[in-house]
């Protein structure tokens, strides 16, 4: 994924685990009280299907999210973005595709703003007619082609759009606005439903995060982190039924995995996906204020 921030420098980034798999618990021996928090806020109910009793669910079929989508698509640190776009903040549409935006994602284009220590954040569903032009300049930027691989004419990037757009609403694309400048491109994603279920234990509801920062100006100042963490916590807030928010960033994009460790998420695993090696990313409901 392109690194999100750059302003950790943490080195080699979490160490691989030997033979890889993805694993649903902290690798700790975690005292009883504490493992209180799980039982009552996470682990032990009948939505619970990946608990050791339980058999990992099926996913759905039908991707949203194409074989040849991006290595990693978490934002870029690398010089070269477009600067200076002062377009006006979009206001969040009714609908986005043929139908209510988040059906599968709890009415994500209603979700309010979320006071950030970088400003006012929100997400806005994305109009294909109106945004197409900004995230396919985004798209273009070295630094983020590297990871997303959606370089090219505005085609390349409206297909990619479109496989969400015109889907089911298992995956929203959006843009990042912050004191009313769009200056970053997210999805909010079914994890669940997606074909990364088929690679370490889903449970319902699970939330994916993919992200990339617009502008040079907005990269290695922490405020990649600071937007992981209110995306994560608008995820939590709004859609009660999910536990955890996921994210699975290119193992060697150190940068990015910085970043979500700097937001609360914690390390689960290494994925072996059709595309990277990827680094599971974790933000759990139980430890969202210890983190």
């Amino acid at each position: 994924m392109p690194p999100t921030d750059a302003h950790t420098d943490s080195g080699s980034g979490p160490a691989p685990r030997p033979g890889g798999g993805a694993e649903d618990t902290l690798d700790l021996r975690l005292p009883d009280d504490f493992l209180m928090l799980f039982r009552g806020h996470d682990g032990a109910g009948p939505q619970d299907p990946a608990s050791p009793a339980s058999p990992t669910p099926t996913p759905a079929p039908a991707p949203v999210r194409e074989p040849g989508r991006p290595g990693g698509p978490v934002a870029a640190t690398a010089p070269g973005a477009c600067r200076g776009q002062a377009a006006a903040a979009p206001r969040a549409p009714a609908t986005t595709g043929g139908g209510p935006v988040g059906d599968l994602l709890d009415n994500l284009g209603g979700w309010e703003p979320a006071d950030t220590s970088a400003g006012v954040f929100r997400l806005v569903p994305v109009i294909l007619e109106r945004d197409l032009a900004l995230i396919s300049r985004w798209m273009n930027d070295p630094a983020v082609a590297a990871f997303w691989e959606l370089a090219g004419p505005d085609s390349v990037t409206a297909d990619h759009l479109r496989s969400q757009l015109d889907g089911d609403g298992r995956s929203i694309p959006c843009l990042g606005v912050l004191d009313e400048k769009p200056m970053s491109y997210f999805e909010i994603y079914r994890a669940d439903l997606d074909p990364l279920a088929r690679h370490y234990p889903a449970r319902p509801h699970d939330t994916g995060i993919h992200l990339l920062i617009g502008g040079v100006v907005d990269r290695g100042r922490g405020i990649g982190s600071a937007l992981l963490r209110a995306v994560s916590d608008l995820v939590l807030d709004n859609r009660p039924r999910c536990t955890r928010v996921l994210a699975e960033p290119d193992m060697r994009n150190t940068p990015s995995v910085s970043a979500f460790l700097t937001a609360g998420f914690r390390y689960s695993a290494e994925l072996e996906l059709p595309d990277k090696r990827a680094a599971l990313m974790v933000r759990d409901r139980a430890l969202r204020n210890l983190l």
